[in-house]
């Protein structure tokens, strides 16, 4: 019973002490070790034999897609790409449709590859504009944002190099093209009632929509001290230089290239090669399944980083310091997420956990997706962080899941599918570090706007999780 306690004491503490700024990188050995004490069990070999080499197997698994995602992401804010992506959408539909406007030009970009932070930054000043002079609340900026930038485009459509939909991929030995049919389902859900949600509040508004004030450019310190949220290049943002816009083929080609050839590596050019010596002990003794996924969407992101530095070349200030803000970048979400994980290891180590674990397992028997839903989004409400609580879970019960779901005949893309998209729903209470970002960003508080962010970002997404498991156990995977 202490056990239990000390698990429940640790991870209590994790999210007040998360929600008040602490970085994650202090407070998750720190929080282990609270449930270490109280359940008995050795401290320094806690840490240095279960949490240390948990958090140095993601990196090992993961770090090249942190890299290679924000090197990206700070090549399209760098070049101009993502906020010609953005005013380009927004002039086409018009100040009419200022709402769904900013959801699809924040959809497009973070499916596209760009970082949530990066997409947050470039859309926020046009979404003010158009705001004011639609005569939109102000309070709805960070949720409209949210919607296109946080939900579906994150975790349920098909193909999107984001790493909630890449860290399934070992595990389940899938690709990032997983259940696509059960992914665009969720993803309509996501969009229709987030837009129908927005649009009736901004109707239903009572005040009139005041001026919104541009934020000012902040300094890397500023920034890191918002928030430390999952895949944001919180300290990476270079100053907004004035310099023409890319017309829109080039700063749309990255963007297409990153989805398009995210598909051809995965689906014909690498099985055709010959990686029969992946059963070999120096690399691992694995199967090609459960590095494909992951070494396509490194060579898209690679390849679509390549040309896009090379054609905008004139517009890059310094190439050297955009690789090497984007290179710094990566490291402070990718440890973020990994030190989770080497907390999630260290609890799952302790004896406590065992009777924690059967009740998970023990929610809808037969049914393993219900159970592996409820734990991934505990666990991504725990911790913040749809990445972290995801890892947490597949960690630790990732082999177990997978067996249950051949006992019962569920197909390891549904299990990717619906691991993913559990992710986003209580990843997004008030203490993730990509809210209260986001919040800075558009100078708003949780007081004032967080409400429409848990309608869009944490309850819609949990509806469309419920729907998509009705559908699972009907028709299975599609």
């Amino acid at each position: 019973m202490i056990g239990i306690l000390g698990i429940l004491v640790a991870l209590g503490l994790l999210i007040y002490l998360s929600y008040r700024g602490l970085s994650v990188l202090l407070l998750a050995p720190l929080m282990a070790f609270v449930a270490v004490l109280l359940g008995g069990a050795p401290l320094l070999a806690s840490y240095t034999q279960v949490f240390m080499p948990a958090m140095g197997t993601f990196i090992v698994q993961f770090f090249p897609l942190f890299l290679l995602g924000a090197l990206f992401g700070k090549l399209m804010d760098d070049t101009g790409s993502a906020r010609a992506l953005a005013e380009w959408i927004i002039a086409r539909l018009g100040q009419a449709h200022a709402l769904p406007a900013i959801v699809l030009a924040c959809a497009v970009l973070t499916y596209g590859g760009v970082s949530l932070f990066v997409v947050a930054f470039a859309v926020y000043p046009i979404a003010a504009a158009m705001f004011e002079r639609a005569n939109l609340p102000r309070a709805l900026i960070p949720a409209t944002i949210a919607l296109g930038a946080f939900t579906f485009t994150m975790t349920a459509m098909p193909g999107t190099p984001a790493i909630q939909n890449a860290i399934p991929m070992p595990f389940f030995g899938t690709t990032a093209f997983a259940a696509p049919g059960i992914g665009i389902v969720a993803s309509a859900i996501m969009l229709g009632l987030g837009l129908t949600w927005l649009t009736r509040r901004a109707a239903s508004w009572s005040e009139p929509a005041t001026t919104v004030a541009v934020p000012r450019p902040r300094s890397a310190k500023e920034l890191r001290e918002l928030g430390q949220g999952e895949g944001f290049d919180i300290g990476s943002l270079g100053d907004q230089r004035a310099f023409e816009l890319p017309p829109l083929w080039i700063a749309a080609l990255p963007i297409g290239l990153v989805i398009l050839l995210n598909l051809v590596f995965a689906t014909l050019l690498l099985p055709a090669f010959d990686t029969a010596y992946l059963a070999e002990k120096r690399f691992g003794a694995i199967g090609f399944d459960a590095v494909r996924g992951v070494w396509a969407i490194l060579l898209a992101l690679a390849t679509a980083s390549v040309i896009m530095a090379a054609l905008n070349r004139h517009r890059l200030t310094s190439l050297k310091e955009t690789l090497g803000d984007g290179a710094n970048a990566a490291t402070g979400p990718a440890f973020n997420t990994a030190s989770l994980v080497g907390f999630g290891a260290v609890i799952a180590s302790l004896p406590a956990f065992g009777i924690i674990r059967d009740a998970v397992l023990g929610i809808a028997p037969g049914n393993p997706l219900i159970s592996l839903s409820v734990a991934v989004n505990i666990l991504a409400g725990i911790t913040g962080s749809a990445s972290g609580g995801m890892s947490i879970a597949l960690q630790t019960l990732g082999a177990t899941y997978l067996e249950l779901g051949r006992a019962a005949g569920i197909h390891p893309e549904l299990l990717h599918r619906v691991t993913a998209i559990a992710t986003g729903g209580l990843d997004a209470l008030p203490h993730n570090g990509a809210v209260i970002t986001l919040l800075a960003v558009c100078k708003m508080t949780h007081q004032e706007a967080y409400k429409d962010i848990f309608v869009v970002a944490c309850l819609i997404p949990i509806l469309a999780l419920i729907v998509i498991l009705i559908i699972a156990g009907t028709v299975g995977s599609f």
